[in-house]
């Protein structure tokens, strides 16, 4: 009888691990530590809250381009051709960002400079890249926050006289590229814009950058079409702190957004069923140490497991 409870004890267990594996829901988180000097960190996780590092939470690629040569603020998004892409912040003051590809997140193509706002001289910086996918244009749009001096004045005396907004370009093979453009002006100083599709529209997540009076917040806001059209931003969707790096991912039926309490040297997260109530779970999040910007993009267990390994 004992050994036939120990038997059972050990059916269920495994039934449950299968039943997690055969799931296919793994998040995967990829972020930067410290400045980004030593490159790209991956995390995963079966639930949505709880992240485990991954390769003991050293580095899974080290930048090689800019004078800089940092990674910070990695994005990477599963393409239409199977590959997964990544851009990246390779500096705090360059024209340009970075890009490389991967078919299993190992094995690493040779990291390009896009020198995407080159073509203007005022322009002071390129941050927190990101890129999503437009299934009706079958293209690519990588998107960033930049500074042009002069272009939309700012107080000088705070900020270092940042006041950025949000540009764009196209592709549709990473070889060739549209002309940058404007994508985001309401009037703020916006960064860390991050967009992902919600059926036939698309939900963008942005912090509010402004220092006077102090916002430090994030928003939201919707638009039919991945390159046009967003209009002015929800109320404040975090709380009284300071935060930025917004990814999201849906966890069940629930929008979670994750994001920097850069001040706090932490984590936090507020979901919601519906984008436009939220409550904060900050509480439910696990992170690694030391954990900075990031994103999430969904990866199969078989993936997973390459990765363990």
């Amino acid at each position: 009888m004992k050994k036939l409870i120990i038997f059972c004890l050990s059916l269920v267990v495994a039934c449950f691990v299968q039943a997690q594996t055969d799931s296919g829901k793994v998040y995967l988180f990829s972020y930067f530590k410290n400045n980004g000097q030593d490159g790209l960190h991956l995390a995963y996780s079966n639930d949505g809250f709880r992240f485990k590092p991954l390769k003991n939470d050293s580095s899974f690629l080290a930048p090689l381009i800019s004078n800089d040569k940092l990674m910070r603020d990695p994005c990477i998004i599963r393409g239409a051709d199977g590959k997964f892409h990544m851009v990246w912040t390779v500096s705090w003051n360059d024209r340009g960002i970075g890009y490389a590809s991967s078919p299993d997140l190992l094995n690493w193509s040779e990291q390009k400079y896009l020198p995407v706002m080159a073509h203007e001289e005022r322009a002071r910086n390129c941050w927190a890249p990101e890129v999503t996918y437009d299934p009706k244009k079958k293209e690519y749009m990588i998107y960033w926050a930049t500074t042009i001096t002069g272009l939309f004045p700012a107080d000088t005396s705070v900020e270092k006289g940042y006041n950025h907004r949000i540009y764009y370009l196209t592709t549709k093979d990473f070889k060739k590229f549209s002309k940058t453009k404007l994508l985001y002006n309401q009037g703020f100083n916006v960064i860390d814009a991050s967009i992902v599709p919600d059926g036939k529209r698309f939900i963008m997540f942005l912090k509010d950058e402004t220092r006077l009076p102090p916002q430090k917040n994030l928003r939201v806001v919707v638009s039919d079409k991945l390159s046009e059209g967003y209009g002015n931003p929800s109320r404040p969707i975090t709380g009284n702190y300071w935060a930025e790096g917004p990814t999201a991912a849906k966890v069940g039926d629930q929008w979670v957004v994750y994001f920097d309490k850069y001040r706090d040297h932490k984590y936090g997260a507020v979901s919601s069923p519906d984008l436009v109530n939220w409550t904060d779970v900050s509480e439910k999040i696990r992170m690694p140490a030391g954990a900075r910007h990031g994103t999430i993009v969904m990866i199969t267990p078989a993936e997973l497991a390459v990765l363990l390994k």
